[in-house]
């Protein structure tokens, strides 16, 4: 997050007196935002006995800049944790809170089946696995939308309508309808408000469902179960990606107690895929599908869908991705065949053996063009990312668990000797 002061910038709204530009640095800008909006109640409370004309006061016109300005005042405070610490103990207050929220924006659960969801979690490579998704998705001709977190430079970055971050335009435009619906309703609910991520989660739905998009990808944030994603109630597909450990405070201190909240987004007779695990949170994650009832299969190794007349290349560079990739056809064949395009999908024999407690393993097959040139083609910022700028090259990559700081390293010296050797 980045915080930069200008005096050159000058701001719409006109209780800023002092000038600055916000790149998306929510506890900073908060506090900022906080101690002038208090000079200006202590200056508005100072000429309280002063003569003022009765015209009706000329509301300032809302920018983007002021939209972000808002947004970042709803970032986590004292008060917003300790709401954290209560549900922790009664997660399922957090769905009911969430629909709560949604219900005051005007919008119902039940309108969110309109967007036919595929909804994606894991610990690492489910913005990966989105992203190969939403351009797949998009090469068969299909507006789509892509929620995702965190951003890397604006927050517009969380949201996208074929594969391109929506406009400050519509941002702005939109931000103001769902902010304002809460405002207005939040006297009548103990003055509450939904915290940064909350209401980014409740703007991509406000946003996919006025864009008419033909999809949406859902990224979760953390976990799954109790995630406020998780308020989805019939998403068309669901994935999970590579496990591992991480956010233990919040979804336990073993792999095993993680993958029971990934596998909490399964839904009743939905098809679920997952990547190859290991073998106890395999387990756990059909103990879950089975009770839920939902029929979760293990997408093969990327290899099985390859012949030897086509070779799949991949835009995101790394091995791990071959997985993020097999996750993305699954997820993409499965969601294709329910809206009623009956490609070819020519499987392939199986020539892979999973363990006898393991799911099912999905038929590999022959990926369409469409496919192809999607997993070919994509592109994601930050992810495995290599910039060249002159005769300087910038390796980008990001990692928070100790298994993605590997795999992250191990495409780090991929790159360099494969630079290394075009160079030669």
């Amino acid at each position: 997050m980045f915080l930069l002061l200008t005096s050159a910038c000058q701001p719409s709204c006109p209780m800023m007196a002092r000038s600055f530009r916000v790149c998306d640095s929510p506890l900073l800008t908060g506090f900022l935002l906080r101690q002038i909006w208090a000079r200006a109640a202590r200056r508005s409370t100072e000429h309280a006995g002063r003569s003022y004309s009765t015209k009706p006061a000329r509301l300032p016109r809302m920018e983007y800049q002021d939209a972000v300005c808002t947004l970042n005042t709803l970032q986590t405070n004292a008060n917003y944790l300790e709401l954290v610490k209560r549900e922790r103990g009664q997660p399922q207050m957090q769905l009911e809170a969430m629909r709560l929220f949604l219900q005051r924006t005007g919008l119902r659960v039940e309108d969110l089946d309109q967007l036919n969801i595929i909804h994606v979690t894991g610990t690492k490579g489910k913005g990966s696995t989105c992203a190969f998704s939403e351009h797949i998705l998009r090469n068969c001709g299909l507006r789509t939308g892509f929620y995702s977190s965190p951003h890397l430079v604006q927050v517009r970055e969380r949201i996208r309508i074929n594969g391109q971050p929506i406009s400050k335009e519509l941002f702005t435009k939109y931000f103001w309808q769902v902010y304002n619906r809460l405002d207005e309703t939040k006297d009548a609910h103990y003055g509450s408000m939904p915290a940064y991520f909350r209401f980014l989660t409740i703007l991509a739905f406000h946003v996919f469902l006025q864009e008419k998009v033909d999809l949406a990808l859902i990224e979760v944030g953390i976990g799954g179960a109790y995630d406020c994603t998780n308020i989805i109630k019939k998403p068309w597909v669901c994935g999970v990606s590579s496990l591992g450990v991480d956010h233990t405070s919040i979804l336990g201190d073993t792999i095993e107690k993680i993958a029971w909240q990934k596998g909490g987004i399964f839904k009743p007779g939905v098809p679920a895929f997952t990547v190859k695990q290991p073998e106890n949170p395999m387990k756990v994650l059909a103990e879950r599908a089975q009770e839920i009832g939902c029929h979760l299969q293990v997408c093969p190794d990327l290899e099985q869908y390859e012949s030897d007349k086509q070779h799949l290349q991949l835009g995101l560079a790394g091995g791990h991705q071959r997985s993020n990739a097999t996750l993305a056809l699954q997820l993409c064949r499965s969601w294709l065949q329910r809206w009623g395009r009956h490609e070819a999908f020519l499987s392939l024999p199986k020539t892979e053996l999973l363990s006898s407690h393991w799911p099912a393993l999905a038929p590999a097959f022959q990926p369409s063009p469409a496919m192809v040139t999607g997993l070919r083609d994509t592109k994601w910022h930050g992810r495995s990312q290599t910039i060249r700028n002159g005769p300087i090259s910038y390796f980008v990559d990001g990692a928070h668990t100790t298994r993605s700081m590997l795999a992250c390293v191990r495409w780090f010296r991929e790159a360099v000797a494969e630079q290394e050797r075009t160079a030669e």
